[in-house]
């Protein structure tokens, strides 16, 4: 049994399900969704520091003395539809869902028993949003379903009265926090406890080790659960399951523990901002490149989309998501399951990340620009002559090579036509029997 404390906790073994899945999903969904406007911290920047963007759009499109709470009945979600969700998430080929069950804004997208009048069944949808995506998700996919949850909540006077008391009292961690989180994971069974919003506090304070025994020991979930490394000041990149460090964290380096890069695909904001300009979505290109960055350094991706208050996933996620999953269908078997291999990337061609599959003894060299010459050199493999055997995922034909002396070698890659490759915005080498 595990005991309550780091040293304990930290030797658990990571379910191994989570490093095999490499990439899952993020959701960023609540209040904030209303606005929809700057960032999902839109109510901390308009009320404690009163931003001017903020204060100013609040001015002209809101009558006076409208306060964030008047925010919460028009968070409608009708047309929010968990089955069309899922299905969106499984053309993803993601392994895995995080959705947030509360943000810092402490409104609870389930009826939480202590989250009294601000939450989803109270106010607003009047549905339990959890309940549905949780349901949809593992009716129609195999994704593993998590829940993000903020310890903290900006404006909760108990949160307020304990930071004054320089947390020496714990009065909103023992009536709101914990007992919140006990509540999600008896209900919903969720297999990743996505933590965050330490407030500051130390995990003492949030008794984030007592938490976690338990939910090692003795939940429902006690097996399959993996956790992340926000669970009170310094314990981030330190303590917990996987490490995030930051957020949109890739180190580009092999880590020696797993870890995990969560960032967006609107490159400045979590949740769903109407006033978005294209230029700020990541382009396909660009969420090739960082999961295979990520993948080859030993990290999983987690790549996050904002709903709009109606409960739509908008049309531009939903496109970047079916792309990563058209992506994965000819490319997945250099993500899924993979270990790292010695090399992360290449020392002759840039824009070459590497990744091992074990069970095939295969080495995979995901490759992001086709060379004008149709000539892919390699600096890392070694090639055994006879034996070496080049396959490019998603075409049939066995592709020819030579040796560079002691290490690399140089690939003919077949030539094609637009129409005629695999895929587009990256390819992958399989390389079988090199050193």
């Amino acid at each position: 049994r595990y005991q309550p404390t780091w040293g304990s906790l930290d030797a658990r073994p990571l379910p191994a399900w989570f490093d095999e899945a490499k990439f899952g999903v993020f959701i960023h969904w609540g209040v904030f969704s209303v606005p929809s406007f700057g960032s999902e911290w839109f109510w901390w920047y308009w009320q404690k520091e009163k931003r001017e963007p903020y204060v100013k759009f609040m001015d002209t499109n809101y009558p006076p003395g409208f306060s964030y709470e008047d925010f919460g009945p028009l968070f409608t979600a009708e047309f929010f539809d968990a089955n069309q969700w899922a299905d969106i998430l499984k053309a993803s080929g993601a392994k895995y869902v995080v959705l947030t069950s509360k943000h810092h804004e402490g409104f609870t997208l389930w009826g939480s028993k202590y989250s009294w009048n601000w939450n989803a069944v109270d106010v607003g949808p009047k549905r339990d949003l959890v309940a549905e995506l949780a349901t949809s998700v593992r009716n129609r996919t195999d994704l593993h379903f998590g829940l993000y949850h903020s310890l903290f909540e900006w404006f909760n006077p108990l949160f307020l009265e304990d930071a004054t008391n320089a947390f020496k009292t714990r009065k909103f961690p023992t009536s709101k926090s914990l007992p919140e989180l006990y509540e999600i994971v008896t209900k919903y069974q969720p297999e990743i406890i996505w933590s965050d919003g330490d407030g500051n506090a130390p995990d003492t304070y949030w008794n984030s080790t007592g938490f976690l025994a338990w939910l090692y020991n003795d939940s429902p979930v006690r097996d399959t659960v993996v956790t992340n490394d926000r669970w009170g000041a310094g314990s981030i990149c330190a303590h917990g399951g996987f490490y995030t460090c930051s957020d949109r964290y890739n180190p580009g380096r092999l880590l020696p523990h797993k870890w995990e890069n969560c960032m967006t695909i609107d490159r400045r904001s979590w949740g769903y901002r109407r006033d978005a300009p294209l230029r700020d979505y990541l382009a396909i290109e660009d969420l090739v490149k960082q999961l295979a960055e990520t993948v080859s350094c030993g990290g999983n991706l987690l790549m996050n989309i904002g709903p709009t208050h109606d409960g739509r996933i908008a049309v531009v996620f939903e496109e970047r998501l079916r792309q990563v999953g058209a992506w994965l269908k000819v490319n997945g078997e250099a993500i899924y399951g993979t270990k790292p291999w010695r090399a992360q990337n290449d020392t002759v061609t840039p824009a070459v990340w590497y990744t091992f599959s074990p069970k095939e003894g295969k080495v995979n060299a995901i490759f992001l620009n086709w060379p004008v010459s149709g000539i892919l050199e390699l600096g890392e493999p070694q090639a055994k002559l006879g034996e070496t055997q080049v396959k490019l995922a998603g075409y049939k034909e066995l592709l020819k090579w030579v040796a560079l002396g002691e290490k690399g070698m140089v690939i003919a890659l077949p030539q094609l036509t637009p129409q005629q490759l695999p895929c587009q915005w990256g390819w992958t080498l399989q390389l079988t029997d090199v050193n």
